[in-house]
């Protein structure tokens, strides 16, 4: 969405889902922004204190996952090539995917 290509100043940015429940920092504090989306809903946006590298988003209150930043995971090379993309009507004309990547309009 363009919140997103604001936030990473890239035409996009590259997020894996993960579950609340098996989800923990396992060192340092991030800190956070409560960003207020055109829907109304707040989303937590975390980021690295030191470097500013975004780390993650979640619901601002009792979040059920976090969209986590591919960029900040260690193993971001394993991720393999993109599954879906979201909010594509807001796509540059220039962005190509894969072929068979499921494409939504907006939040599916």
């Amino acid at each position: 969405c363009d919140d997103c290509q604001i936030h990473s100043g890239s035409a996009f940015r590259a997020n894996i889902p993960a579950p609340a429940a098996g989800f923990r920092l396992t060192r340092g504090t991030p800190r956070t922004y409560v960003k207020t989306a055109e829907s109304g809903a707040k989303r937590l946006l975390a980021f690295c204190g030191h470097c500013g590298t975004p780390l993650y988003a979640c619901a601002a209150e009792a979040p059920t996952a976090y969209s986590l930043r591919t960029g900040a995971i260690r193993q971001r090379h394993d991720l393999g090539a993109p599954k879906r993309q979201i909010w594509a009507k807001r796509r540059r004309a220039w962005v190509r995917l894969p072929d068979g990547v499921e494409c939504f309009d907006g939040q599916p």
